[in-house]
């Protein structure tokens, strides 16, 4: 992970500033695996963040609201009976291991004085937060570990207190270029470099190991087989730039952003090795920066998990559709020979006194043709030749029913498969967790999903499109989901204003809101850049986008929501690249 050694050694700087001295105000614990403490001083009060998360485990200040339990969990009961009003003496690293230990001065039942130390350990799936005395002995942790579950290590209560178990790698701060070279030149020679920098040095990242390479190799890979003396010694030079921002706690918090402004990694190094392929922006504080990185992967996680709900159920639905479609064309295929049912009757109608009773076929001709050949047509021995000719009729008559239904129903789950369509085009394209809100809401109303909502709780409103300035002034609008879709057509646009959509493409209702003005081309160029690049077809290139006045644009009674029908349009081809110039 990228809070490596040194990262958390510029943290404890951080929180050193600030903390000591303070006292424990509050004490909260949101989920099973976080923490949140709140300190108070002369000065300020500020909230520490300790989070023992497999994937997301770390320690700083913190200023996200969190959402706390009704009935606070046992460790954080002891936490508030033990540390409350206690005041922060040190806060302590040993080397650059990934573990912080907070050291209070507190008191015991009796009112005496006492330490008590608060460590946290940041190890991926093993970090923990463990509350120690003065003799070392665990009083509780976060995770609790057993016989079963660690052989090495226990952490229960009345044990000893234990460092996790060190790495046979060389500290950053202990060693010298020398040795780093050394260690690396004994290394298998096809070992790519970064990697064999991450398997030599203790305390630094993979992000932090990649960068060395990449300074050392200017941008080129490198491995331990083919660099060159100028390589080593560019190496050399690097790691002792590296040992001595660790060593004077010199580094800045850096962030990389990809191009869709969602962040990927962090350092307290510039970040080179992404080129082009990301945005590297310097955050306030290391803290901050933590905050911000956490909170938008939380949030895409969440996001990620309520997609793959709606996205199953989605498909399950489209699945499901598709087969019955399938069916029901091959059950019309079959409705297809309902002119031969006819003809049979037809034909044994028309020679009644020629079939003897019990016959099982005749070889009749069909005086519907020219040349009249002789048809070979089933009878059923049991029934009279009229009874024969009627029960022809009735499948004739059956088969016609059939194809009615069948057509339509084939119709009506056509245009439901579509509109699932425009749903899923939709997910695809939500940004924030209102997005999926409002489509969960939507496939509520449609009774796709059971919405489960407490009698005092609003139904979800629906939000504003977005907004976009185009050409000359001109302001487009775009509908995120069906719902807004609309509401922005149907409700919102004026009669004179423009409608665009994708033609046959699933996409959002993009209206150029005219104010009585006639819009330029270059406005109606951008503004249909803007409807295909919100839709599904935002990565092809000559995209058909139709667009007609509003008041040619209506929605058929009971149609699905974003489901309308419009006339008089024209029909341009974009490029929605170019909606980059907007």
């Amino acid at each position: 992970m990228a809070l490596d050694g040194i990262f958390l050694r510029h943290i404890k700087q951080e929180l050193e500033e600030t903390l000591l001295g303070s006292r424990v105000d509050k004490i909260h614990q949101p989920s099973r695996e976080e923490l949140v403490v709140a300190f108070r001083s002369r000065e300020a009060a500020c909230k520490v963040l300790f989070s023992a998360r497999a994937n997301s485990a770390r320690v700083h200040f913190t200023s996200i609201p969190l959402e706390n339990p009704k009935q606070p969990p046992m460790l954080c009961m002891l936490l508030r009976k033990r540390l409350s009003g206690a005041k922060v003496l040190a806060i302590r690293q040993p080397g650059l291991e990934r573990v912080l230990h907070f050291d209070f001065e507190a008191l015991n039942e009796l009112g005496d004085r006492i330490t008590l130390t608060l460590s946290m350990e940041i190890m991926g799936r093993y970090s923990n937060v463990i509350l120690t005395d003065e003799e070392g002995k665990i009083i509780d942790s976060l995770k609790r570990v057993d016989a079963e579950m660690s052989s090495q290590r226990l952490v229960l209560p009345g044990l000893t207190y234990q460092m996790p178990p060190p790495q046979e790698k060389k500290g950053v701060l202990e060693a010298t270029s020398q040795d780093v070279i050394a260690d690396l030149q004994a290394l298998p020679r096809d070992m790519e470099l970064s990697k064999a920098l991450l398997a030599v040095l203790q305390g630094i990242s993979p992000i932090v190991c990649r960068e060395l390479a990449h300074q050392a190799g200017r941008g080129q890979e490198l491995t331990v087989k083919t660099m060159t003396e100028e390589q080593l010694f560019r190496v050399g030079f690097f790691f002792q730039q590296l040992k001595d921002t660790a060593e004077a706690v010199a580094g800045k918090p850096f962030m990389a952003l990809n191009p869709q402004r969602k962040p990927m990694d962090f350092s307290f190094l510039d970040i080179h090795q992404y080129g082009s392929g990301a945005v590297v922006r310097q955050e306030e504080s290391f803290s901050k920066l933590l905050d911000d990185f956490y909170r938008e992967r939380d949030r895409q996680e969440r996001m990620r998990v309520r997609e793959q709900d709606l996205l199953r159920l989605l498909s399950n639905h489209s699945e499901r559709l598709s087969r019955k479609i399938n069916a029901q064309r091959a059950e019309l295929e079959q409705c297809a020979q309902r002119d031969a049912l006819r003809v049979a009757g037809d034909l044994i109608s028309a020679n009644l006194y020629a079939l003897p009773k019990g016959a099982e076929s005749a070889d009749l001709p069909n005086y519907y043709e020219e040349e009249q050949p002789l048809v070979h047509i089933k009878l059923d021995p049991t029934l009279t030749p009229s009874q024969n000719a009627q029960k022809y009729y009735k499948e004739y008559r059956k088969a016609k029913t059939a194809e009615e239904k069948l057509t339509e129903q084939i119709s009506l789950a056509g245009q439901e498969l579509e509109y699932l369509d425009t749903v899923l085009d939709a997910l695809t394209r939500a940004e924030t967790e209102r997005d999926l809100l409002e489509i969960r809401a939507e496939l509520g109303e449609q009774g796709y999903v059971r919405i489960l909502r407490d009698k005092k709780q609003k139904p979800a409103g629906i939000s504003e499109p977005m907004k976009f300035t185009v050409a000359d002034g001109f302001t487009v609008l775009v509908g995120r989901n069906n719902r807004q879709n609309d509401r922005l057509t149907m409700k919102l646009a004026n009669n004179n204003d423009i409608w665009f959509h994708t033609k046959n493409i699933p996409g959002s209702h993009t209206i150029l809101v005219t104010e009585g003005k006639t819009p330029t081309p270059k406005a109606m160029e951008e503004a249909a850049a803007l409807a295909a690049a919100h839709s599904r077809a935002k990565d092809s290139a000559q995209v058909p986008v139709d667009y007609t006045q509003v008041r040619n644009v209506s929605k058929p009674q009971g149609a699905k929501p974003g489901m309308v029908i419009y006339v008089n349009y024209k029909t341009i081809f974009i490029d929605p690249a170019e909606r980059e110039m907007i």
